[in-house]
């Protein structure tokens, strides 16, 4: 009985989430199963030891989308349009993830692609909307800094078209990189990012008033190095403004009043939509009045606006219908298949880091060293995972512990939670908290 659940629970996780046969069969028949099975949530397990000395164990524009803030200063209304589509799941094993991505791509006869890379400063919000953009929430997020230690590849593939998304790490100067002793990823790759790039998103985050006016140095220069790739700007987190008329302001800052090549002309009577999108600011109402910025802070050579919560579905959507209009003819790079390039145990690793970097306080959860012991199948097709904790201080283990074990507890029930809805399966995950020798 036992090994007739194991060969279901295998046939199912590979026709959800690995070996599809097309872009259009395997989605459809994971639709079907999905509707068999009634779309059951799965359980996630969550153990924890009482031994005090031991270790402790915790399992836009008509094309893209509705009317917006800047339509609605151009004197514009757009057309409603929604996006389905179907996510593929990631396999739990390594070597099915990695001969997944060297699989032939499955192309339709006529592949569009686009490469994006996502830009801007330390908590902007790149991964939170490089989630809701895939449809799964593979890439850490956190409200603290530097979540997003390298660059990670995620993958969107609707009909012919194939959207690969470069969430890179916030842009540092050298001197914080070595100030703060942080790994040279976080230097580099928002460069490296670049160099395949067709287009880039600058991501800034209105709700910051000590970043928001501007965009930085380093991330002028990188947008100069490479002023040959195409740019668009996203306001993120319009939602957290009261005052909705600062987004005018910050728009003519950060675009320094030019849009696509034009002198950007608002209506003077402000009148909000998040989820917005600005297609061209060619606008032809006598009421309007041109507004710009001299100060050099900002980048004149923004194709689009877009103003959004990433938090949100229906305001991503406008931007990401505008994504895959933006995709040119060309092959495709992956399967249908691939959601994203990380493995399983980096998906894992950086899991435990988001929950550890949202629960515990200041320089605690930067000092947790990671270490996978057990990644193993179970007898009922479940995924089990033991992995240790390593922290420098006694008074660490007692804060990550928490009273009577809570704390260690919640972290490994929500890791466990966002892991089944990445890999489709059961997940039984065993935290072990230890002190580092």
């Amino acid at each position: 009985m036992a090994a007739s659940r194991l060969r279901g629970t295998g046939l199912l996780r590979r026709v959800l989430g690995v070996w599809q046969l097309g872009p259009h069969a395997g989605r459809e028949c994971e639709a079907h199963l999905r509707s068999f099975l009634g779309c059951q949530r799965r359980r996630v397990s969550c153990v924890v030891g009482t031994a005090v000395s031991g270790p402790r164990l915790a399992s836009a524009s008509g094309r893209y989308g509705q009317d917006s803030a800047l339509d609605r200063f151009l004197g514009a209304s757009q057309a409603n349009s929604s996006l389905t589509p179907c996510v593929p799941a990631v396999s739990i094993y390594r070597d099915e993830q990695h001969l997944l991505l060297d699989r032939t791509p499955d192309m339709p006869e006529n592949p569009r692609v686009l490469r994006v890379a996502l830009l801007g400063a330390p908590n902007a919000g790149k991964s939170t909307l490089s989630n809701q953009l895939l449809g799964r929430k593979v890439f850490p997020v956190s409200k603290k800094v530097h979540t997003t230690r390298c660059q990670a590849l995620g993958v969107i593939t609707e009909k012919e078209t194939q959207v690969i998304l470069l969430d890179t790490p916030g842009i540092i100067t050298p001197v914080k990189q070595k100030r703060h002793h942080l790994e040279l990823s976080l230097l580099e790759d928002p460069w490296k990012s670049m160099e395949s790039a067709d287009l880039v998103i600058v991501l800034v985050d209105v709700s910051d008033k000590w970043t928001r006016n501007q965009i930085s140095p380093q991330l002028l220069k990188c947008l100069k190095q490479f002023s040959q790739v195409p740019s668009i700007l996203v306001l993120n987190k319009v939602d957290c403004l009261k005052q909705k008329g600062v987004l005018l302001e910050l728009t003519a800052a950060l675009t320094e009043g030019v849009v696509n090549g034009k002198k950007l002309k608002m209506r003077q009577a402000f009148r909000s939509h998040p989820g917005s999108h600005c297609p061209s600011p060619a606008a032809k109402d006598p009421e309007a009045q041109p507004v710009g910025n001299s100060q050099g802070i900002g980048w004149p050579h923004f194709q689009e606006i877009f103003m959004l919560s990433a938090l949100d579905q229906e305001d991503v959507k406008i931007l990401k219908h505008y994504l895959l209009a933006q995709a040119q003819p060309g092959p495709w790079e992956f399967h249908s298949g691939v959601l994203t390039s990380q493995t399983p145990e980096e998906i894992c690793a950086n899991k435990i880091r988001e929950k550890l970097l949202e629960h515990l306080p200041q320089e605690v959860p930067y000092n947790v060293q990671q270490r996978t012991v057990v990644w193993e199948e179970g007898p009922s097709g479940e995924l089990v995972i033991h992995q240790n904790l390593l922290v420098p201080k006694e008074s660490h283990v007692r804060v990550l512990i928490g009273q009577k074990g809570h704390m260690i507890s919640q972290i490994a029930q929500e890791v466990g939670h966002d892991l089944m809805n990445i890999f489709l399966c059961d997940v039984h995950i065993h935290l072990s908290v230890k002190l580092l020798k």
